[in-house]
């Protein structure tokens, strides 16, 4: 399913200048590939969220995307899934993607991620 020839969906939020900044980051690395990628800011779109069966809490706290493709239905991961996914697109970004899973990297990187974030949310008082 994260074949280079299905679509990718990602739910960022657009309220946060850091997410921003890694979305053009990710664009310019990405170059050719970053074409079948498309971005969609979760601010104010709970109910789009709902939709989808993405916790709008949870959209704020982790990456979110939606892969699409011909062969088979469309499936939402979240959190470093996502970015695995999204990071084995760009030939630049593949190691990074690589290391992400190794079973030793991921849990606490996984950690430090939501402690990141919560930091994030918390200083611009959105929790």
């Amino acid at each position: 399913m994260n074949n280079d020839s299905s679509k990718i969906c990602v739910y960022f939020d657009g309220a946060c200048p850091s997410c921003v900044k890694d979305r053009d980051n990710y664009c310019r690395l990405a170059g050719k590939s970053s074409q079948q990628v498309s971005w969609v800011d979760i601010t104010g779109k709970e109910k789009e969220l709902h939709a989808l069966g993405i916790d709008p809490q949870r959209a704020l706290t982790e990456l979110h995307i939606k892969i699409e493709s011909n062969e088979q239905p469309a499936i939402i991961l979240s959190e470093l899934d996502a970015y695995i996914v999204l990071m084995k697109r760009p030939y630049l970004l593949r190691p990074l993607a690589w290391i992400i899973a190794l079973p030793i990297v991921r849990p606490a990187l996984s950690r430090l991620y939501h402690y990141m974030v919560f930091n994030r949310l918390k200083k611009s008082q959105r929790i």
